[in-house]
């Protein structure tokens, strides 16, 4: 085994050197172009909206986020921020909110341990408000972050494949040990108290994990093996909404305009990944975006912008995979009347897999 890694690692590094020793005398820009992008969204999203009707979606949401955060926030200035003088800019209030917030979190070395203490209570929560059946026999387990999967601190599931449909998923923590205290801060700041319920949601319950359990049971191996990521990251974001507006946090005003702040991340990388790839932003704009529109903080918006620079389409999953589920959803709602039932449709929905919304829209409204 040792003699293999050896020669695999070996591998990889002749093929850096090779790519670093190429020689590109006209180098092209680091953009795919709006022909190249129209194309591959259409193979890697699979979407039944177009690269322009999802832009636009995208723009006009970031809109309704802001009018609903700066209500919200307006709201509650006076608890959090007493007398002091309201800036005249909506944007500047609701950052100031947001921030005022922010510094409700967990210590550094409580982490990994707060998120295990709320997995039980929201897998209560969804058995009390019967949003979905989640089978017991499939454990989710809570984890440090694996060694070879560490580099940023964070969350992300593990799930075992179809062909082992009784292993564990592993939900992963990222570790802030030997952290210094600004950038822990920082950290800890942007995943507070309220933000990281909601990402328990989007990775846990009933995110990622129940819908990944669901699709290894698909009777499709081909669905469950090739599994289409807007579907599966529109799940997992569609879940947050879901979850707030079934009752989950009170109904809190804190809770729901850190829930929109968290929401404009995926509608942001939408516009973001469109306007760089099939448009001409630049980092500056790009910036200016993420920190003042989105109010992400610096480092995050700067490791966004590598992101998009690097990577392009991906950055679409998220958005367009949830409101083509929740678009779907108010349509069940509407056509079926007092007849709708939540759970039924969640279970119908990810019973076919990881499969393209669009498709999974076709098989629950077709008539046989």
């Amino acid at each position: 085994m040792t003699d293999k890694a050896v020669v695999a690692v070996k591998a990889i590094n002749d093929f850096a050197d090779y790519l670093k020793a190429m020689k590109n005398e006209t180098p092209r820009s680091f953009r795919l172009g709006k022909d190249l992008y129209i194309k591959k969204f259409a193979y890697d999203i699979q979407s039944g909206y177009s690269v322009d009707q999802i832009f636009k979606k995208a723009v006009e949401h970031k809109k309704e986020l802001h009018a609903k955060m700066y209500e919200l926030a307006y709201g509650l200035w006076p608890k959090y921020m007493g007398k002091q003088p309201q800036p005249t800019d909506s944007l500047k209030l609701i950052r100031m909110v947001i921030d005022r917030l922010s510094l409700e979190h967990v210590q550094p070395d409580s982490f990994q341990a707060e998120i295990e203490r709320q997995i039980p209570i929201l897998e209560q929560y969804i058995k009390d408000k019967n949003l979905i059946y989640i089978d017991p026999s499939k454990p989710l387990v809570v984890r440090r972050e694996p060694d070879y999967m560490a580099g940023v601190a964070g969350a992300s599931i593990s799930a075992p494949g179809p062909y082992d449909k009784n292993g564990n998923t592993y939900y992963n923590v990222g570790s802030l040990a030997g952290w210094d205290k600004d950038r822990a801060e920082s950290y800890l700041r942007e995943y507070n108290k309220y933000i990281l319920q909601i990402l328990n949601i989007h990775e846990a319950i009933p995110g990622h994990y129940t819908q990944l359990v669901y699709s290894n049971q698909s009777p499709s191996m081909i669905k469950s093996i090739l599994g289409n990521g807007a579907m599966v990251e529109g799940w997992a974001v569609y879940t947050e909404r879901m979850m707030l507006e079934s009752g989950y946090g009170n109904n809190e005003p804190e809770m729901w305009l850190m829930y929109y702040k968290w929401n404009l991340r995926s509608t942001c990388n939408t516009i973001l990944d469109i306007s760089v790839h099939a448009g001409d932003m630049t980092k500056e704009q790009a910036m200016n975006l993420l920190t003042n529109e989105a109010f992400q903080q610096q480092t995050e918006a700067e490791n966004k912008w590598r992101r998009v620079s690097l990577t392009s389409v991906q950055l679409c999953s998220y958005f367009t995979g949830y409101t083509e589920i929740y678009d779907f959803r108010e349509e069940q709602k509407k056509a079926l009347g007092d007849k709708f039932d939540l759970k039924a449709f969640h279970e119908k929905f990810l019973s076919y897999g990881s499969s393209p919304v669009q498709y999974i829209r076709q098989l629950m409204t077709s008539t046989k």
